[in-house]
């Protein structure tokens, strides 16, 4: 129910209905007046919370924008440079929303707060200040007609008509009080419904404004978020295949030997303690010990264990001229050679770790204990051996599972009467894995130890647009049988692939499958296995590319190759005249 309207007429009567109505309007006009006063309260709690909320935001920004990602290895794929930018992305995504909010909050003092405010102090103070006017005139008028009242009849009649003058002018300020104040009051109960609520429009308009922008960003930001996610697939996928290769390496390494001596820069290195004679006896010193056969280096670093770690002082290098194994009957210690040096008189005596280890050290400098097999015979695959059987083999695997394929499709083929791989016996899983396991075990990998790093330099360090004609350049430089193999194999690939809606089988999903088994560094170590991901790059270079790789490669391509070579091992950047020369030999090759 409304509030009872407020007739002008009833100001002259001034009868307890008009007075009960008109402390109606009075409540209302109070309690609106306090309503306002709690929303303005409210709103610069709202304005303060966000002026916060944008500072965190912002703090939380700019941490993205510093932070960078390292990635192991010295080079990164094209995934890992989308999400290494992702975080700097991210940030502007962020600062742009932020921009919008600054201005939302600039704006809220101005569309909200100052209307209020200046509504409850105008309106709502000018509607007080009559009341206050109101009773005044109230007050002063119904005492002066009690006095008026009061007078005695018997009064001298000038006296009487100036008393009358008197009450009426009082009567008069009091309906004009009375008047004004029912007009304000109702003025402002109508006011309110516009000057009240225009505000609140203005700021949520400003806060859908703010919404709508962050709409906007992120429809502009989906191609980007699908991109990094599509990467970011990539690169989880990668890392399942580089983890699985490095899981099987470290059991490789933990099956063999302790002392098994990994690839690494030096023919030999370790601990030894060496035997250092003092007046009153010998002690023995734990030294990192490095050698270097070709130059016969030998350097000694002595080490101390302190609260900080490991401290190793500085190294003393030194010429070997002979090594030989220390007779057990001559030397309370076990393990131990002597080798002589150029920079010093007699011999060094030196105690190894194991006698394994020490096997290890005298092989390495061509002492005299008898030459045994290394620890990591352990670690050396059954080979098999790129031949007509392989191709026989490869060839049928493929013919089974095309056929299959076609099977799935069309419901009408059969297996060809020669297969020698019984169709019935062997699915397809079990197959394709016989396939794989014959690539991995080839002797040398299908792509050559002496291509891989010329492939992986192809595409991890020159730019998108030159790295498929340097591929494709560097598969013509694979020896014939190989580069036969990898069409064979491409080949069928590429006919997978183009079935990936129904088998799931992607160009990046068979990079990963095949880039560890087309590709193998010589050493294997956890630097190697990083490589991986640009080993499943260059597979899907071969495969989205196969038509244009597959051809002959022209005098053209060879020059490329040239420029290619000049590049990596050069700068290892293209530059602006590196890239023009390079797009002139790709318009000639086309």
């Amino acid at each position: 129910m409304g509030l009872p309207t407020l007739e002008f007429s009833d100001s002259f009567l001034d009868s307890p209905d008009f007075r009960e109505r008109l402390k109606c309007h009075e409540i209302e006009l109070e309690r609106t007046n306090k309503f306002i006063k709690d929303l303005i309260k409210d709103g610069n709690m709202l304005i303060t919370a966000l002026k916060n909320l944008s500072a965190a935001v912002q703090k939380f920004s700019q941490s993205l924008q510093e932070f960078q990602f390292e990635c192991l290895g010295d080079a990164e794929t094209d995934d890992e440079v989308n999400i290494a930018q992702s975080f700097k992305e991210f940030s502007q995504l962020l600062n742009t929303v932020e921009e919008e909010r600054r201005r939302l909050i600039q704006n809220a003092d101005d569309v909200l707060i100052t209307p209020l405010e200046k509504f409850r102090k105008e309106q709502i103070g000018a509607a007080k200040e009559g009341k206050k006017k109101f009773d005044k005139e109230t007050e002063k008028y119904y005492s002066t007609l009690e006095r008026h009242l009061s007078l005695s009849s018997k009064k001298k009649e000038a006296y009487l008509q100036e008393a009358d003058t008197q009450i009426d002018k009082e009567r008069q300020l009091f309906y004009d009080a009375s008047l004004e104040y029912v007009f304000k009051i109702q003025e402002v109960q109508e006011k309110k419904k516009f000057e009240f609520v225009e505000p609140l429009l203005a700021f949520l308009q400003g806060l859908f404004t703010f919404y709508h922008e962050g709409y906007e960003l992120a429809h502009e930001f989906e191609p980007y978020k699908q991109q990094l996610q599509f990467n970011l697939q990539n690169t989880r996928n990668n890392f399942v295949s580089t983890k699985q290769e490095v899981e099987k390496l470290m059991k490789r390494i933990r099956s063999a030997d302790q002392d098994y001596k990994p690839p690494g820069q030096w023919t030999m290195e370790g601990f030894l303690y060496v035997q250092e004679k003092r007046p009153l006896g010998c002690t023995w010193t734990r030294h990192y010990c490095t050698y270097e056969k070709s130059s016969k280096t030998f350097t000694m670093s002595n080490t101390e264990n302190k609260s900080n770690g490991l401290v190793v002082n500085q190294p003393e290098v030194f010429k070997l001229k002979s090594c030989i194994r220390r007779k057990t009957d001559s030397i309370d210690k076990r393990f131990c050679f002597d080798i002589e040096v150029a920079e010093r008189h007699g011999v060094m005596t030196l105690q190894a770790l194991s006698e394994s280890n020490r096997r290890l050290w005298l092989e390495a400098m061509d002492g005299r204990e008898p030459v045994r097999n290394s620890a990591c015979s352990s670690l050396k695959y059954s080979f098999a051996y790129l031949n007509e059987a392989g191709f026989n083999f490869v060839r049928k695997c493929i013919d089974l599972v095309e056929m299959r394929g076609e099977v799935l499709q069309f419901l009408t083929s059969k297996a060809p009467v020669d297969m020698d791989l019984d169709p019935d016996m062997w699915d397809n899983k079990t197959i394709t894995s016989g396939l794989k396991n014959y690539l991995r075990c080839l002797s040398e990998p299908l792509m050559t130890f002496k291509l891989h790093k010329d492939f992986i330099m192809a595409v991890s360090k020159l730019l998108t647009n030159y790295r498929v004609r340097a591929v494709h350049a560097l598969v013509h430089k694979m020896p014939e049988r190989n580069k036969e193999m990898l069409e064979l194999l491409i080949k069928h690939l590429v006919r997978v692939s183009a079935q990936n809606q129904s088998n799931l089988m992607t160009v990046s999903n068979l990079g990963v499958i095949f880039g560890p088994t087309l590709m193998r560094s010589q050493e294997e170590t956890v630097a190697a296995m990083m490589n991986i991901k640009f080993q499943n790059i260059v597979v899907e270079i071969l495969i989205e590319n196969f038509n244009k790789v597959s051809h002959s490669l022209t005098l053209n391509g060879l020059v490329y190759l040239s420029w290619c070579i000049i590049i990596f091992h050069v700068s290892q950047k293209t530059t602006p005249r590196q890239q023009q020369i390079a797009e002139d030999i790709d318009e000639r090759q086309e």
